[in-house]
């Protein structure tokens, strides 16, 4: 049987929208995927704030990056697939199979960085 701590640490990017929908879990869950067929946690904090500076803060003007712990049992059924390059590993996670990957969280999403676009 797993203990709760078997767990894989995890990042994520979100913007502002997301960012609140996961403040109303009371910081539980990540909110259902909006048009989007896949979710994407990666592996490496290096790789979330990548991420954050690049994609999310030019478009949507400020981002926040999330650590938080899911049950290794459970990441066991995806593959870690790489997005490019060194260390930009991460996990596809269907938008079916999200409310289930919230079910296997452990512990709050913490929000360990958070970045605003100048001006």
């Amino acid at each position: 049987m797993n203990q709760p701590d078997d767990t894989i640490t995890l990042f994520c990017s979100v913007g502002p929208g997301e960012y609140l929908l996961i403040e109303k879990s009371g910081f539980r869950a990540f909110p259902p995927r909006t048009g989007q067929p896949m979710f994407y946690p990666v592996l490496t904090e290096a790789f979330a704030l990548k991420i954050a500076h690049e994609w999310i803060v030019p478009d949507l003007k400020v981002a926040y990056v999330t650590r938080f712990k899911v049950r290794r049992a459970y990441l066991s059924r995806y593959p870690v697939d790489n997005a490019g390059g060194k260390d930009l590993d991460e996990y596809w996670i269907p938008a079916a199979d999200l409310p289930e990957f919230n079910q296997n969280i452990v512990g709050p999403i913490e929000i360990i960085r958070q970045f605003h676009a100048a001006g």
